[in-house]
């Protein structure tokens, strides 16, 4: 089985490419944050996002 840190290199290897994403990014994203741009990217259709998920991310980006 793979060690987490592995896993989670590739991946964040996988966002750089796909997304742009720079570590830091990488490393603040939820794992249902990912998820939910991931599932954009292949054209799943996502789920609406619940008001909690909105709360915390007003707190995280209070400036909008």
């Amino acid at each position: 089985m793979a060690r987490f840190a592995e896993v989670a290199a590739r991946l964040a290897g996988v966002v750089a490419v796909l997304l742009g994403w720079r570590p830091e990014e990488f490393w603040r994203a939820t794992p249902e944050e990912l998820a939910g741009v991931l599932a954009a990217l292949a054209g799943d259709e996502a789920a609406p996002v619940d008001g909690a998920v909105v709360e915390r991310l007003r707190g995280m980006f209070p400036d909008g």
